[in-house]
């Protein structure tokens, strides 16, 4: 049973190799900007809207809401990063309804470049927020016995967040797999179900976790703006 796209080479070159995730991803990512540029080359702020403006505008104002919630302001800031994250993983999981289509989180390599992403983004904004010399201090409190726990904290949360997506959309294959051998009439159609809910949950907590941990990086800086606004 065939469970992560990476195991199909499409094409080869010595070292060099495009596999099933590797296309795929494109291909998503092609489809995503393709859809987005038909949404938003006739917008208009009056009149009727059209279906697809309605429903971008819902998509991007319940994100900067969310992003609003996980502590993040303000959210448009921090919008193309995390809203990205999460329509494409979400795209991705989706389109399994489509018999072969093999989703590229399904590959470990995927959802780690997307932790690396996300990994590499709260030391940004932790800096930019609240200083280099603010943001590594963190490190070292509440003393600096705890530097090397800090750091592999940093690690094993970015290793946490790519094996939970890559786990949860295996066994999700796995389990598809297995109940199609054994009653290939019946679970079809249930299993397809089944696997939209989980790929708009998995989606969902991929970017959660993406914003809890940026706004834990600039955290202190935010405490700041609140207690001089007050």
């Amino acid at each position: 049973m065939e469970i992560t796209p990476d195991i199909f080479i499409y094409w080869q070159w010595h070292g060099l190799k495009i596999n099933a995730t590797i296309a795929i991803t494109w291909l998503n990512m092609l489809l995503l900007v393709l859809g987005a540029w038909l949404v938003t080359r006739r917008m208009r702020s009056n009149g009727r809207l059209s279906r697809g403006q309605n429903l971008l505008e819902v998509l991007v104002s319940g994100m900067e809401q969310q992003i609003h919630d996980m502590g993040l302001a303000p959210p448009r800031e921090f919008l193309p990063f995390l809203g990205s994250l999460f329509v494409f993983v979400l795209f991705s999981n989706l389109l399994t309804v489509i018999p072969g289509y093999m989703a590229p989180t399904g590959s470990l390599s995927t959802t780690t470049a997307l932790a690396l992403c996300v990994f590499l983004s709260v030391p940004l904004w932790g800096i930019q927020r609240r200083g280099l010399a603010g943001y590594l201090r963190m490190y070292i409190e509440p003393s600096a016995f705890m530097l090397p726990f800090n750091i592999m904290g940093e690690v094993s949360r970015t290793l946490a967040l790519a094996v939970r997506l890559f786990g949860n959309i295996m066994s999700g294959s796995m389990i598809a797999g297995i109940l199609l051998s054994i009653a290939p009439l019946f679970f079809p159609v249930l299993m397809q179900l089944l696997g939209l809910i989980v790929g708009v949950i998995q989606a969902y907590i991929f970017a959660v976790l993406a914003a809890v941990y940026i706004a834990a990086g600039a955290q202190m800086e935010q405490q700041r703006e609140t207690g001089a606004e007050s």
